[in-house]
């Protein structure tokens, strides 16, 4: 069974090292997004009523704290496993407050991870 891998990473600076640490495990392709928390956008505003939903431009008025959040799509539950220490190994307890948040969900169906996976290394997906 295949598993997302999702990595909310609180600092920022530790993301080229984990990407560098998932690649050494075999992992074929990582997606990053740039992302922020409510809880950071709430703890930086100056006003205590914002909304659940804020707006966009209420968002950009502020300067916010960013968050990177990974994933990748691996085959087994043990590359789950080694994705999940070798992180560790670099984050430390991903209990520990300001760490981030690791997640996995199964994943029923892939259909040109492989092809991906190939274009990520530099190759040919045919």
């Amino acid at each position: 069974m295949y598993h997302m891998i999702m990595l909310v990473l609180d600092d920022v600076n530790h993301c080229s090292t984990i990407l560098e640490a998932w690649d050494a495990q075999g992992v074929g392709g990582i997606t990053i997004f740039e992302s922020t928390g409510m809880g950071r956008v709430r703890k930086l505003s100056i006003r205590d009523d914002i909304p659940l939903m804020p707006s966009l431009s209420r968002l950009l008025q502020t300067r916010e704290e960013r968050h990177r959040t990974l994933f990748t799509v691996v085959e087994t539950e043990e590359m789950v496993d080694q994705i999940i220490h070798v992180t560790e190994e670099i984050l430390g307890n991903m209990e520990d407050p300001h760490n981030g948040v690791i997640f996995v969900l199964p994943v029923s169906r892939v259909v040109g991870l492989h092809g991906g996976q190939m274009r990520a290394k530099g190759g040919s997906s045919s």
